[in-house]
């Protein structure tokens, strides 16, 4: 097997493929965030990714398939109970979830919001599962005259606080966000509490990139974890930091948008320390997924396939490089949740055969063997490595 000294794992948030097995337990039988978007669009312009084999994963107009990749292609399925950002990347570090996180969709129990406002000085408003952009809306203006900040979630497992910062500072907001934390423990330990500022006036209001999100300690040693124990770097990129807790990272640049996510990636890519760079491209779901908005999902599809050429001209012999996702979110469906899909796993580098199909893995978690294989980690987490199948 050749050498590698550096995995670089860049996760497109929430671009699916379709085909989860158990798809119908969570209403999303016919969810394929890729090959949907592409009919609806009338197709998809990727031929980087393409190249790399995205195209053989599922059908995807206008990405067909090819047999001569750039290197292995393939899916992986989720094991964990549930579908969001939180249990996907644990599982793909090698930390399935076996039992879901707490969902509210009544809203949150009055004792624990009482709790709440206790500790933050302040009533609130909402209170209800809710899409964050319709929720300050409706509710922006009363939280700008009353200063009361307003709680929502949704059907994934998140205490969400949005508020303006002209009426509630990001600092302030923060220290709510780690109230919150505090309290949702036990029975209530939702997966993430998360700080959704905004600014603008009623009937134009913008959520910014000040965005944060407070976890859990993931419940067993992460790729992250082994990694750094192993005396390596682990450089994370976007909310990586947030999703694992501050844990198993020596460096981090988070960053709130993909362009900056690419740059970010190829800095730590060029500055050549051997290890582990985690990368999470949040707009796919962010911005184009929970708001449905198919034209826009492509859009920022077809950005990223402009970048990737930088990205594959940074690596270095010693490099492999994955490209995955942590679930789906079709937009084309009448939800705006997270949508219960198989994702692709595509890898590059100097040392992996091209033209290598490893078909569909039983789990995230494969990944995080085969990155710690590849490293030559120690590795006693959860997965089956599959690298005799693709390094050279």
């Amino acid at each position: 097997m050749t050498s590698t000294n550096r995995v670089i794992i860049i996760v497109l948030d929430s671009v699916g493929c379709g085909d989860a097995p158990d798809a119908a337990a969570y209403g999303d039988e016919g969810s394929n965030t890729l090959g949907n978007i592409a009919r609806a669009v009338g197709g998809l312009n990727l031929p980087h990714l393409g190249k790399m084999g995205l195209g053989n994963l599922t059908e995807i107009q206008g990405v067909p398939p090819t047999a001569d990749t750039l290197g292995a292609y393939g899916r992986l399925t989720e094991v964990s109970a549930g579908k969001d950002t939180t249990t996907g990347h644990w599982e793909m570090s090698g930390v399935p979830l076996m039992q879901a996180f707490p969902t509210y969709p009544d809203g949150f129990p009055a004792d624990v919001m009482a709790e709440f406002e206790r500790r933050i000085g302040r009533e609130t408003l909402g209170n209800y599962p809710a899409s964050g952009t319709e929720i300050i809306k409706e509710l922006g203006e009363e939280h700008m005259r009353t200063g009361k900040p307003i709680v929502y979630t949704s059907a994934d497992s998140v205490f969400q606080i949005a508020v303006h910062t002209d009426i509630i500072p990001l600092a302030e907001l923060y220290r709510q966000c780690e109230i919150a934390r505090e309290i949702l423990r036990g029975e209530h330990a939702v997966g993430r509490v998360i700080a959704r500022p905004f600014i603008g006036e009623q009937g134009n209001f913008t959520r910014t990139e000040e965005r944060r999100d407070f976890s859990l300690t993931p419940p067993g040693d992460t790729l992250l974890d082994v990694t750094k124990a192993a005396g390596l770097a682990v450089m994370a990129v976007g909310k990586i930091e947030d999703i694992f807790a501050h844990r198993g990272i020596t460096r981090s640049n988070h960053t709130g948008n993909n362009m900056a996510g690419v740059d970010g990636t190829i800095a730590f890519i060029k500055q050549g320390a051997p290890g582990l760079i985690f990368t999470n491209l949040v707009d796919f779901d962010a911005l184009y997924g929970h708001r449905n908005n198919p034209r826009g999902y492509a859009d920022a599809l077809e950005a990223f396939d402009r970048r990737l050429p930088e990205i594959l001209d940074a690596l270095r012999p010693g490099d492999v490089l994955f490209i995955t996702a942590d679930h789906g979110n079709d937009p084309t469906t009448p939800s705006t949740d997270h949508s219960r899909e198989r994702v692709p796993l595509l890898i590059a580098g100097a040392s992996i055969r091209p033209g290598t199909n490893f078909d569909t893995r039983p789990s995230f978690s494969d990944l995080a063997a085969t990155a710690a294989d590849i490293l030559g980690l120690d590795w006693r987490g959860a997965g089956e490595s599959f690298a005799a199948e693709i390094v050279k």
